[in-house]
């Protein structure tokens, strides 16, 4: 078990720490780093089922000042991990992962705001010193402690909390099981519900009320759906191309009738210049 505690670990490590290395890679997006999981764990189906299902919980999170949404890369690597070891059902791990990601947020945000705040004062030294080497071990360092010592957590939940989850799972009667798997099933409904109410506008719903028809009446796959919406994407991009070329040509017209105006008014202005000069 500690191998697999291990692994997950890894996964938290490089889909969490990695995203951050080199700029946001959105590496930590569910689906990668479900994908991921599963692929160490062995079981990459499971891990594309689960990451895939946890990406449409929590796009439409967003952490916006003080207020914390549920950290996705936790959440994702321990329900892959426990999906895959100790054969929870799919939608059972689906909702535990939501508590999961809220605690791993707050720990996330206690390492961001207290355990390295104490290197603050090292951080200004070094740059009042303009000793660029020193910044640049410091900003390593600092990026590999803390995500280090966060990917701990996923290291003793799965090695600590393996035995007592699988007994759990294993006591867990039908009925509240079954109760766990229709939660589960509904989380993906409320993360496109939060995405839709900061994106709904007047302009968008029409394409919203097409995708519903085409999903719920015509029995159209999500593939099929996502495909009309490119197709509808693209022609809404050429009418708008050709749109704005056609502005362009109305500008350019203008700007050459205005100069062609100005040009006359000012042989005009010489000529009767001229003429008053030898008059």
């Amino acid at each position: 078990m500690i191998q697999t505690a291990f692994l997950a670990a890894l996964c938290v490590f490089v889909c969490l720490g990695g995203n951050w290395l080199w700029g946001q890679t959105m590496i930590e997006r569910p689906l990668i780093v479900g994908t991921i999981t599963g692929l160490i764990m062995g079981n990459m189906q499971t891990g594309i089922l689960i990451g895939a299902s946890l990406e449409a919980i929590f796009m439409g999170a967003v952490d916006i000042g003080g207020a914390l949404s549920a950290e996705p890369v936790t959440a994702t690597v321990l329900a892959t991990t426990f999906a895959i070891t100790l054969g929870v059902n799919t939608k059972a791990a689906l909702a535990l992962a939501v508590p999961i990601g809220v605690f791993a947020a707050f720990i996330l945000m206690f390492m961001k705001n207290v355990v390295m705040n104490i290197f603050a004062p090292m951080v200004d030294k070094v740059a009042n010193d303009d000793n660029v080497r020193g910044l640049t071990w410091l900003h390593f360092g600092m990026w590999f402690l803390n995500y280090f010592v966060f990917s701990l957590v996923t290291f003793f939940a799965v090695l600590a909390g393996a035995r007592p989850v699988q007994q759990l799972v294993a006591r867990i009667p039908a009925n509240l099981m079954s109760g766990l798997a229709a939660t589960g099933g509904l989380l993906p409904a409320v993360g496109f519900a939060i995405l839709m109410r900061m994106l709904w506008s007047k302009q968008l719903s029409p394409y919203y009320f097409l995708g519903f028809v085409l999903a719920a009446y015509l029995n159209l796959p999500s593939v099929a759906v996502a495909a009309v919406g490119i197709i509808i994407v693209a022609i809404q991009w050429m009418r708008d191309k050709q749109l704005m070329d056609l502005e362009n040509r109305q500008k350019q017209t203008l700007a050459k009738s205005d100069a062609i105006i100005a040009n006359n008014n000012s042989e005009t202005t010489a000529t009767q210049e001229e003429e008053d000069f030898f008059s």
